[in-house]
């Protein structure tokens, strides 16, 4: 089998289509997360904590030159070591929440897959011994 073909078969799986779209998905839901973690939820927390920005907790590592602004992205562009901490907990708060998010969402696939099979099937079709006592029956009944 040429390895062309062998590739063909691999792609047009099922499962592959649906990893694929499972990732765009994904990649897509990361952002809306990071979106409500950065935009939404990060400056409640910095206001219940005496309006903290996040972003700007860093420890400086190495020699800052002089007239170098006191923020994370200026001490980057300066090229000077630091340890931005603050950037980690918001990443961590991200991460919390998408897992959370994922949990739920598990939850409820599993909740319905038991209600699935919980829910009463059709009953089944009478055997043939069934058929035909149902039939004498009917015809004693006359």
């Amino acid at each position: 089998m040429s390895m062309m073909k062998e590739f063909k078969d691999f792609a047009v799986k099922g499962n592959v289509i649906d990893l694929a779209v499972g990732v765009i998905i994904g990649g897509a839901f990361g952002k809306i997360v990071g979106s409500m973690v950065e935009d939404l939820i990060m400056p409640i927390v910095g206001a219940i904590f005496g309006n903290i920005d996040f972003s700007n907790l860093f420890v400086i590592m190495g020699d800052v030159p002089e007239g170098t602004a006191s923020t994370l992205a200026a001490m980057k562009e300066a090229g000077v070591p630091v340890l931005a901490y603050g950037n980690f907990i918001t990443i961590a708060i991200n991460f919390i929440i998408l897992a959370f998010i994922i949990f739920m969402m598990v939850k409820q696939v599993n909740r319905m897959k038991r209600e699935e099979e919980a829910a009463p099937s059709a009953p089944e079709a009478p055997t043939e011994d069934v058929i035909l006592l149902r039939e004498i029956r009917d015809s004693l009944r006359k």
